[in-house]
């Protein structure tokens, strides 16, 4: 609209950044807008759970705390700026050649970075302070990039069901579909939408930050050194980490594959009880089974790293969250999971 947003020398090549800001972490990628390419991806986990590990404690502690808005705020945009400055150091740009930015997350974390009020999602009927998509000036939410950069933030749905659930609903082009679809968006809030005879319905339920490595003895995020996939077969425990580094935790994806692995090896029976008369798993300091995925020797920080008992208890709670989403989503099409294409 005839609007400087930065000036660059004629051969500089333009950016734009693309932002999911999850209840527990935030992943940032950096694409070349001329060729659509994602250059450089980073994440970090959510600084905000220093005030609640879910979305209602952060309510919360806003309703009790007069600069809590503010302060919550603040802290995801000093994230941001941190995360933009290792982007460009990575890709060797200055913050100038960052001029446009897409960014999502669920109601509440949307509503929580633009600085606008939450009170009102802890009661029924759970109503957005804004549904449609919005554009603000980075620097009025504290982002450093181009000195004109807009920030876009997509739609948000309804209730829990936010601005990155409006963006798996789009990259899929799940509106065009003629079959019964479900799309799932796994996280510490997982939001699940079903189409079905050409309508999508869409619900939020509150899995947990299992699936983000939260909650889990030797669980971490992402990172170099996590293991991320786990093979339990002829006699032996395969890992695969993040950049092939030694092991020093396990994050969500190898969470779950490991709860299966342990499952269709009856290292554990359906109730989730790990059984001890494998030479993978023995007894913890409260006398019930867990498995040694790591001994402390081949680890990277010189510590066993063990799953227990809680660690499966969280993946149930979690994946019991999901079903139930899930079977609300089908009794109200009227349809069975045997009709989901």
């Amino acid at each position: 609209d005839g609007e400087v947003i930065s000036v660059l020398p004629p051969q500089a090549e333009i950016f734009g950044i693309s932002v999911d800001i999850g209840t527990t972490k935030v992943a940032v990628y950096l694409v070349n807008l001329s060729t659509g390419q994602i250059v450089e991806k980073v994440g970090e986990m959510n600084p905000q759970i220093a005030y609640g590990e879910d979305i209602i404690s952060r309510i919360s502690y806003i309703r009790e705390n007069e600069v809590g808005r503010a302060e919550l705020q603040e802290a995801i945009a000093g994230t941001l700026h941190t995360k933009i400055h290792e982007l460009c150091n990575l890709a060797k740009i200055k913050q100038e050649q960052i001029v446009d930015s897409v960014i999502v997350g669920n109601t509440a974390m949307h509503h929580l970075f633009a600085g606008l009020p939450v009170g009102q999602l802890v009661f029924a009927p759970y109503v957005p302070a804004v549904n449609q998509a919005v554009d603000f000036r980075a620097r009025e939410l504290g982002v450093n990039m181009a000195p004109g950069a807009y920030i876009h933030l997509l739609p948000n749905i309804a209730g829990y069901v936010g601005a990155d659930h409006a963006s798996v609903i789009l990259s899929t082009e799940l509106w065009k579909t003629k079959e019964t679809i479900l799309a799932i968006d796994i996280g510490t809030n997982t939001e699940i939408s079903l189409v079905s005879k050409g309508k999508i319905s869409s619900c939020s339920c509150a899995s947990g930050p299992a699936f983000e490595g939260a909650h889990i003895t030797h669980g971490m995020r992402a990172a170099p050194g996590a293991i991320e996939r786990v093979q339990i077969k002829d006699g032996e425990i395969k890992l695969f980490t993040i950049d092939d580094q030694a092991p020093v935790g396990i994050c969500g994806s190898g969470i779950l594959d490991v709860v299966a692995e342990m499952k269709t090896s009856d290292l554990m029976n359906e109730k989730g009880v790990i059984k001890t008369e494998s030479p993978f798993t023995r007894k913890d300091a409260k006398d019930l089974g867990e498995l040694l995925l790591v001994p402390k020797n081949e680890s990277g920080n010189q510590k066993d790293i063990t799953i227990s008992r809680n660690a499966v208890n969280e993946i149930q709670l979690a994946k019991a969250a999901i079903r139930a989403g899930l079977d609300i989503l089908l009794a109200e099409a009227g349809i069975e999971a045997e009709d989901v294409d």
